[in-house]
C-alpha cells in the first residue's frame, strides 16, 4: 500500500484510482483495455498515464523486492540493526539500497579483507575513535606478529587504514552525500582527443557545463562524441569541496590517529569514492537523457502514426533513385498493387527523361491516379521538380503529390513478411509499394516496420534496446486499438498489435479467416484457435466487423455492453436496424433524462454511456479523419537557393528534438525552427507547440548554403490558414 499511496502521490493521482488500475493489470488487462473499456474503475485514466503507472509499479515492486533480498542477506549475517533497517525502509533508489548493502557483500580479495584477516580490525576501530591520548604506533605494537605477516608497526599500522579506507569507502550515507553534490555542484567537463581533427562534435572540443543545467540532447551528444573517438569527458568536483565533505564525515581532531584516519579517508575518496560516485552521476545523466529522447521519440511516433489517411484514393508510390531509376508501385484504394514499373527520370541523358515522363504520365492516365507518395530518400527533390512538372503538362488530372518519409521502408522491403506479401518483387518494388501505402494509411503501413527504425527521434541507436522498444511498442499497441482495425482486412502485423492478441494469435486469425471466409461476427473469434475468453475479452472491442450480423460489431462498443446499449437505443425509440442511420436524436435523449439517470437506468458508469453514444452517432468511425489532411503539392517547387530572409511558406513537421523542430518547407533541406523561435513566449519544449506531420507557416531567417543549414521562425507567424 506504501507503494500506491507513493505512485499516486507522484502521478498527482487519487489513491482510488492507482488502486483500481493497479488491480487490473495484476489480473491481466492490457493498458489499451483499461483506458478504453475500465474508466469507471480508474477515473477515465488514459494510456500514457496508465503506462507511466505501470513503469513506476514495476520499478517499486522491484525495489522492495531488492530490499528485502538485502535484508535477509544482512540478517543471515547477524548483522541487522534498526538503524540499518530504518535506512533500508528509507531509501528511494536501487543504487542507495545497494549502497546500504556494500559493507556487507562477499568482496573479492582486497587489502581491507586481507588486514582483517590478520586481525587488525580492533587497532582500526581504536584509530577511528580518534582519541587524543592515543598513540597509534604505541598501540600497533601490540599487533606486530610476523607469521600473520605483520613484521613491524608500519604494516600494522598500513593494514589498519586500509581497514578505514574501505569503511570509508564503503559509507552509503556519505556516497549518497558526494552523489547529491556532485549532481548539483560538479561540472560536466568535455575536451577534445584530438584539437586539430574536425568533426561534428567542434562545438564540444573545450566544453563545461554544470551538471544539473546540463541539456539532455548535449548529454547524448556528447557520449556519442566519446563513443566515437572525437571526446573526453570527465564530471568534475568543485576544488576541495569532495575532500571537505570526506574529512568532516571522518576526522575528529589533528590528534595522531585523526591525522591517520584523514589521511586514509582522503585515499579512499580519490581512488574509489570520487570515481564511484562520478560514474553512477554520470550514468544518472544518461538515463535521464535516454528517457527524455525515448520520450520524445515515442510522442513523434505517435503523431506519425495517427496521421490522417488519405483513403480512397489510387495511390502512385515512387521509391526515387539515379543509378537504377525510380520505382513505381500503383496502389488501388485498398492498398492492392495494380501496376509496377521502373522510369528513369532523374538520369543523366535528357533523352531518357523525356522518354520515361511519357512512361509516367501514362500510367497516371491509365490509372487514374488520384494522389502520388514520393519517398524522401536519394534523388527525392529531382524526382518531386519531374513529378511537378509533369502534373502540369496535365491539367486534366486532379492528382497531388506528397514527399513521405520512407524511414525504415528498406527495413520493411527486406524483412520476411515483406517477402512473404511480394514473393514476385524485388526489393526497391516492395519499397514503392510501401512508400504509396503510407499515404494512403500510415497507421496500417508502419506497423510492418520495427517503431524504432521508422526514424522520428534523436539518437535511438545509443538508447537502451530493451526500455526503446518496451517504450515505443506500447505507443504502437495504444495507436492501433485507438483507432480500431477491420477484422476481415487486418494484416498480421496489424491484428499483432491489438489488445490481448500476441503474434501466434494473430497469425491464427489470418487462416482461419483464409479457410473458413470472412467473419460475419465478433463471437466468431471464439472460433479460432487458442483463442479463449481472456483474449476475446481484452481484444474484442477493438475489432470491426463491417456488414456483419451485428451492427454493434462494426463499431467500438465492447460486446459486454451490447446489451446497454440496446436498452439505451430502446430507451430513446431506436432499434438495431437503426444503427448506421440517423440517430440524431440519441443525444438529446440522453441528455433530457440526465447521464447519471440514464446510466444508472442502464446499469452503467457515464464515461461508459458517454462512448456508446458517440460509436452509435458514428458507427465505423476512425478517430484520424477528424484531423487535418496531409500537405498534398501540384506546383512549382523551389530550391534553398530560392530562399530569401523574410518569405513566408507552409510546410510540414517532420521530425521534433528537443532544442527545436525540422519543417519540411518543399526544398531539399529541412529547415530548423529553434525551440526559441517555436512561439511569442517561453517554450519549455517543442512538444507542447508542435507535433509531426502538423502543418505549420514560417518564416525564413537564414540560409546557410554552405553548411546546408535553414533557419525558420514561427514567431509573429499568423497560423490561423494553415489547415484551409
Amino acid at each position: 500500500m506504501d507503494i500506491l499511496k507513493q505512485i499516486a502521490e507522484e502521478l498527482k493521482l487519487r489513491p482510488e484510482q492507482v488502486t483500481n488500475a493497479v488491480a487490473l493489470l495484476d489480473d491481466g488487462k492490457t493498458v489499451p483495455f483499461i483506458a478504453r473499456y475500465r474508466k469507471e474503475q480508474t477515473g477515465s485514466l488514459d494510456d500514457q498515464t496508465l503506462h507511466a503507472l505501470s513503469d513506476r509499479l514495476n520499478y517499486l515492486r522491484k525495489l522492495e523486492e531488492r530490499k528485502q533480498e538485502i535484508s535477509d542477506a544482512i540478517t543471515a549475517l547477524d548483522k541487522m540493526t534498526p538503524e540499518l533497517t530504518e535506512a533500508l525502509s528509507a531509501a528511494k533508489t536501487l543504487v542507495e539500497a545497494e549502497d546500504i548493502y556494500r559493507p556487507f557483500k562477499q568482496k573479492r580479495k582486497t587489502k581491507a579483507s586481507v588486514a582483517k584477516a590478520r586481525g587488525l580490525e580492533p587497532l582500526a576501530l581504536l584509530i577511528l575513535e580518534q582519541n587524543l591520548r592515543t598513540n597509534p604506533e604505541q598501540e600497533a605494537m601490540a599487533y606486530v606478529d610476523p607469521e600473520k605477516e605483520v613484521p613491524d608497526t608500519e604494516a600494522a599500522l598500513a593494514g589498519a587504514c586500509d581497514i578505514i579506507a574501505e569503511t570509508v569507502s564503503d559509507d552509503a550515507e556519505l556516497r549518497k552525500r558526494l552523489r547529491n553534490v556532485l549532481g548539483l555542484r560538479g561540472s560536466l567537463a568535455v575536451k577534445a582527443t584530438d584539437p586539430d581533427e574536425d568533426s561534428v562534435y567542434r562545438n564540444y572540443y573545450d566544453y563545461t557545463e554544470l551538471v544539473e543545467k546540463a541539456a539532455k540532447h548535449r548529454v547524448l551528444a556528447i557520449n556519442r562524441g566519446e563513443k566515437e573517438g572525437y571526446l573526453k569527458v570527465s564530471v568534475t568536483m568543485p576544488d576541495g569541496l569532495g575532500e571537505q565533505i570526506v574529512t568532516k564525515a571522518y576526522v575528529k581532531n589533528q590528534s595522531a590517529a585523526g591525522q591517520l584516519v584523514e589521511a586514509s579517508a582522503l585515499e579512499a575518496y580519490k581512488k574509489s569514492l570520487l570515481p564511484a560516485v562520478q560514474r553512477e552521476v554520470r550514468a544518472a545523466l544518461t538515463e535521464q537523457a535516454a528517457e527524455q529522447a525515448i520520450t520524445v521519440f515515442s510522442s513523434n511516433l505517435r503523431q506519425l502514426l495517427l496521421q490522417p489517411p488519405m483513403k480512397g484514393m489510387i495511390t502512385l508510390g515512387l521509391d526515387p533513385g539515379f543509378r537504377t531509376g525510380c520505382k513505381i508501385a500503383v496502389v488501388d484504394p485498398t492498398g492492392k498493387v495494380i501496376a509496377t514499373d521502373v522510369v528513369h527520370i532523374t538520369a543523366n541523358s535528357k533523352q531518357a527523361i523525356e522518354r520515361d515522363k511519357l512512361k509516367l504520365k501514362r500510367l497516371i492516365q491509365q490509372y487514374h491516379v488520384e494522389a502520388i507518395a514520393i519517398g524522401n530518400g536519394t534523388a527525392s527533390r529531382e524526382s518531386e521538380q519531374i513529378v511537378a512538372e509533369i502534373l502540369h503538362e496535365l491539367p486534366e488530372c486532379k492528382a497531388a503529390y506528397m514527399v513521405v518519409s520512407e524511414a525504415g521502408a528498406s527495413v520493411y522491403s527486406a524483412s520476411k513478411l515483406a517477402a512473404e506479401e511480394f514473393p514476385d518483387y524485388d526489393v526497391a518494388l516492395r519499397s514503392a509499394v510501401s512508400i504509396a501505402r503510407r499515404l494512403q494509411d500510415p497507421l496500417a503501413e508502419l506497423v510492418k516496420i520495427e517503431p524504432k527504425a521508422i526514424g522520428v527521434g534523436e539518437y535511438q541507436h545509443d538508447m537502451p534496446p530493451a526500455r526503446l522498444n518496451e517504450s515505443l511498442t506500447g505507443v504502437v499497441e495504444d495507436c492501433v486499438n485507438a483507432v480500431g482495425v477491420d477484422l476481415n482486412t487486418a494484416s498480421v502485423s496489424l491484428l499483432s498489435y491489438i489488445s490481448g492478441i500476441h503474434s501466434g494469435i494473430a497469425h491464427n486469425i489470418v487462416a482461419y479467416r483464409e479457410e473458413n471466409g470472412a467473419f460475419t461476427s465478433r463471437k466468431g473469434l471464439l472460433k479460432v484457435p487458442k483463442l479463449g475468453a481472456k483474449a476475446y475479452e481484452l481484444c474484442a472491442g477493438f475489432l470491426r466487423v463491417r456488414g456483419g450480423k451485428n451492427p454493434l460489431d462494426n463499431t467500438g462498443v465492447h460486446p459486454e455492453s451490447y446489451a446497454a446499449a440496446e436498452a439505451l437505443l430502446t430507451e430513446c425509440g431506436y432499434t438495431l436496424a437503426d444503427v448506421g442511420g440517423d440517430l440524431s436524436g440519441l443525444n438529446e435523449a440522453v441528455t433530457k433524462a440526465g447521464c447519471a439517470a440514464m446510466a444508472a437506468k442502464l446499469g452503467i458508469g457515464e464515461p461508459t454511456l458517454r462512448d456508446i453514444v458517440r460509436e452509435l452517432l458514428k458507427p465505423g468511425r476512425d478517430p484520424r479523419d477528424e484531423l487535418p489532411k496531409p500537405l498534398m503539392r501540384s506546383g512549382d517547387i523551389m530550391t534553398a537557393e530560392d530562399l530569401k530572409p523574410g518569405m513566408e511558406l507552409i510546410g510540414t513537421v517532420r521530425n521534433i528534438i528537443d532544442f527545436g523542430a525540422f519543417v519540411d518547407i518543399g526544398v531539399h533541406e529541412d529547415g530548423l525552427v529553434h525551440v526559441s523561435q517555436l512561439a511569442n513566449k517561453f517554450v519549455k519544449h517543442p512538444l507542447d507547440i508542435v507535433k509531426v506531420g502538423q502543418i505549420v507557416r514560417v518564416r525564413v531567417m537564414e540560409v546557410d548554403a554552405k553548411r546546408k543549414r535553414i533557419s525558420l521562425t514561427m514567431k509573429g507567424v499568423s497560423q490561423a490558414d494553415v489547415d484551409a
